[in-house]
């Protein structure tokens, strides 16, 4: 007979584990100590007989035997979702949970839910931001992220689009803020905490346009730093996708246009999902929505 594992609830913690090569981040997930989920971990590789994780300058990264697990522990969480989604979709409406970044979220694709809304009235889209690792299963089915930390090989990795970037103003203060084809040296520059090198990536990849990295206010999220960039309160760096509304309808302006600046989007499924569930649908909706974008 085979010998079964102590717990199930001891793959938990290492699924959280696995996603982040983390039993900090793996614990603050679960929301419980460190100690137990190291413990859990430790119970784990006793019952198997084998090192899941290999310890190394106070960091944990897969081993073999863990990546080939975690992989397992995946597709049977995935399943496990799939039939509690076919038991709720039994008693009324599905729903299924969108992670995404918070000024992405906000700015371009809320404002287009409504076609999906539209084209599937059976499924409750669900829109939680978030930015950073993720662990998909019960609460997160479906997650887009810029590329910026390692993502976990058990995930699907569909992109979605190459960011751009480029210096923005409100219409009304181009000639306040831009002369001759550049920035004024007297023009504010707003900041933002979630991309801090923001400036100073787009000075690295835009060599005509070379200016002091002058201080200025400085925001919580790229959202507000684009809001007060409308409101005229100076230029800010405005990633393409998340501007090009503004563009459109005459509240910004962007005289530089926008370069690449080497980063990527994309949107994080389980390996496991079928074609004909509401996740599904809705990876093959954002799968539509950013490639007619992308023309």
């Amino acid at each position: 007979m085979r010998r079964a594992f102590s717990s199930y609830g001891l793959l938990l913690s290492f699924r959280a584990a696995a996603i982040h090569e983390s039993f900090s981040r793996a614990a603050t997930d679960l929301n419980v100590t460190h100690g137990a989920v190291s413990r859990a971990i430790r119970q784990l590789e006793s019952d198997l007989g084998t090192a899941l994780f290999e310890r190394r300058n106070r960091r944990v990264f897969l081993t073999d035997d863990g990546r080939e697990l975690a992989e397992a522990v995946e597709i049977g969480f995935a399943r496990i979702e799939q039939a509690a989604a076919s038991i709720r979709d039994k008693a009324g409406k599905a729903v299924v949970r969108l992670s995404c970044e918070p000024t992405l979220l906000m700015r371009w694709l809320i404002p287009r839910t409504g076609q999906f809304s539209d084209r599937h009235p059976d499924i409750d889209l669900q829109l939680i931001a978030g930015g950073g690792p993720v662990m998909l299963g019960p609460g997160i089915d479906l997650a887009i992220r810029r590329a910026d930390f390692n993502i976990p090989d058990i995930y699907e990795q569909i992109f979605l689009f190459a960011e751009e970037i480029g210096p923005v103003c409100s219409v009304d203060k181009t000639t306040a803020f831009f002369e001759a084809g550049t920035i004024r040296s007297d023009a504010t520059l707003l900041h933002t905490q979630t991309r801090p090198d923001a400036w100073r990536d787009w000075l690295s990849i835009d060599a005509e346009h070379k200016r002091p990295l002058l201080a200025g206010p400085t925001f919580e999220h790229f959202y507000l730093s684009l809001q007060a960039c409308i409101a005229g309160q100076g230029v800010a760096i405005g990633p393409k996708r998340l501007v090009e509304d503004s563009l459109r309808d005459g509240t910004l302006t962007a005289p530089l246009g926008f370069k690449p600046d080497g980063s990527k989007y994309f949107l994080l499924a389980a390996k496991t999902d079928g074609n004909t569930t509401p996740v599904s649908s809705v990876r093959r909706w954002l799968i539509d929505l950013f490639t007619t974008n992308r023309r």
